[in-house]
């Protein structure tokens, strides 16, 4: 199996050297977790390091916000933004859209293809709800979703904000089955850590990690574990 690098430390020896190529990755985690840096830490090192075009689309935060948080961090960013190499984009909600998310579908997709984009960010289909309620169309949204941007061979993280209870692994109940990998992110003090839920396709490490954010960004200790029992509710 062909697999994409995420550039994330010590994240790779975890599910056999990586993310399969053009696969959905559900990345879920309470607030302070981790998510958004993970997800431009997995764009900036694809970008940087191998050379593969990538775009946060975000739903909630602006992008300014987003580059902001990312001058904290030894990341040499204008040089990718001014290649085509990294972009963030901001989807302001439009009340046309309400009850029609194939709509915003097409938009996510259709900037996909413009770029170009071997690794995409959606942060987060939580957000999703502002264009329907109901649990029924939004997973057949998420699933229209994953299978197009499959066809792009465009591996993609899409982010879900839940309460951080060690249990919860998306806000809707139906997103961890529609992708094809669930990586959960917890904030607990004193713990940070990590745990691969779900990997297709991958013999992924069943144990839970410990994770470190500093100004390199944002890794995982591979070699170290944290007992489940330890991650309270």
């Amino acid at each position: 199996m062909n697999r994409i690098k995420t550039g994330i430390p010590g994240l790779d020896e975890l599910i056999e050297g990586g993310f399969p190529v053009a696969s959905s990755i559900l990345l879920t985690g309470g607030p302070g977790s981790g998510k958004s840096i993970f997800c431009l830490e997995y764009l900036y090192k694809g970008a940087n390091d191998y050379g593969e075009p990538g775009m946060y689309i975000t739903l909630e935060e602006g992008p300014h916000n987003l580059w902001w948080n990312m001058q904290r961090f030894k990341w040499d960013l204008l040089p990718l933004e001014r290649k085509n190499l990294l972009k963030i984009y901001k989807f302001e909600p439009e009340k046309s859209m309400k009850n029609n998310i194939e709509e915003q579908i097409n938009k996510i997709v259709d900037k996909t293809k413009e770029m170009g984009a071997k690794r995409l960010v959606i942060d987060s289909i939580t957000a999703f709800s502002f264009w329907v309620e109901d649990v029924t169309e939004i997973r057949y949204g998420v699933y229209k979703l994953v299978n197009e941007l499959r066809k792009l061979n465009c591996t993609t993280i899409l982010t879900s904000e839940t309460s951080g209870r060690k249990n919860d692994m998306s806000r809707f109940g139906v997103e961890e089955f529609l992708v094809d990998g669930v990586i959960m992110l917890y904030f607990m003090p004193l713990h940070r850590a990590l745990f691969v839920r779900k990997m297709r396709g991958t013999n992924q490490d069943k144990k839970v990690h410990p994770v470190v954010i500093n100004d390199a960004g944002i890794s995982v200790d591979s070699k170290e574990e944290i007992a489940w029992e330890a991650l309270t509710d």
